[in-house]
């Protein structure tokens, strides 16, 4: 005799019925964003200083399968939202206004409150809050619009080559600048977008709060200083890529400076930012930790 058993949500079974039923789902999701994704890595994400875009991609993809099992969990406790088909109706509107006229901060951004929707309707609000991370992340993927990009950026890549200069100089290179050019010795080094730019500060931010994620730490005033110190320590990194790449110009030639140690500059920007990343955020811990300490002393005296 053959006996239909219950499926346990935690059984092998499971998964693929839960695929199945999502699939309608996944199909509509693929038709309105698969054409768009399509048109960004053909488009602006295949432009230098938009290449952090598929990466940010990929990252929220694998932060929201990470959290699935918990957010699995916490979705007992409230199945279901209504409220997310608010979310749901204002994000498609977001996407047909975005498609339509081609604005792709819109077309892009949409997707967020409509995952944010589904996963109101389907789970409800305690799994929102298992995924906010990696719905929030996402955001540092949508391209902005290039007249916001272009107010921000000149005044950065002035403060960038500025500040290279200075160092530089100070250093005894024979160095001097005309806005946002560099001369030193017999070769000129323009700073473009790409080396001190919006992209550049957005996914060193992207970076930082990943690892404020990833190592989960219990104390707020430490996240949140952390998150405000990216700020500067973008500006830093920035800054050593431009005398990097400068360095390199003038001691190796205009090939070198940019052929493959070029991209080498670019290796360089991130390295530095995540060391300074770590090491800030060891000086708050021994910060906090001497603090403790010294709070703890004085209430034994």
């Amino acid at each position: 005799m053959i006996f239909d058993m219950p499926m346990r949500a935690g059984s092998p079974h499971a998964l693929p019925l839960e695929v199945g039923l999502m699939m309608p789902i996944i199909i509509g999701l693929a038709a309105l964003y698969l054409p768009s994704l399509l048109g960004l890595f053909s488009g602006i994400w295949s432009e230098e200083g938009q290449m952090h875009g598929p990466i940010v991609l990929g990252i929220a993809i694998w932060l929201l399968v990470r959290n699935w099992t918990a957010m699995e969990a916490a979705s007992r406790k409230r199945p279901t939202n209504p409220a997310g088909w608010l979310f749901i109706i204002a994000g498609l509107l977001i996407y047909i206004a975005g498609r339509s006229q081609g604005i792709l901060v819109l077309e892009v951004g949409s997707a967020i409150w409509v995952l944010m929707g589904l996963i109101l309707v389907e789970r409800g609000t305690a799994a929102l809050r298992v995924q906010w991370f990696a719905l929030f992340f996402m955001f540092f993927m949508v391209p902005l619009p290039s007249q916001i990009v272009d107010i921000v950026t000149m005044p950065m890549k002035m403060a960038v080559s500025f500040v290279a200069e200075h160092v530089l100089f100070w250093a005894g290179y024979p160095i001097s600048r005309s806005g946002v050019i560099l001369q030193i010795g017999q070769y000129m080094l323009l700073v473009a977008d790409a080396c001190a730019g919006l992209h550049t500060l957005l996914t060193l931010e992207a970076l930082g709060l990943l690892y404020l994620n990833l190592v989960r730490r219990d104390s707020l005033v430490r996240n949140v200083g952390l998150a405000v110190l990216i700020v500067p320590i973008s500006f830093t990194a920035n800054v050593i890529r431009v005398m990097t790449l400068t360095l390199i110009t003038y001691h190796f030639g205009d090939a070198a400076g940019q052929g493959f140690l070029h991209g080498f500059a670019g290796m360089v920007l991130f390295l530095t930012a995540l060391t300074l990343i770590i090491g800030i955020d060891s000086l708050l811990h021994m910060i906090e930790h001497m603090r403790a300490r010294f709070v703890s002393a004085r209430s034994r005296s």
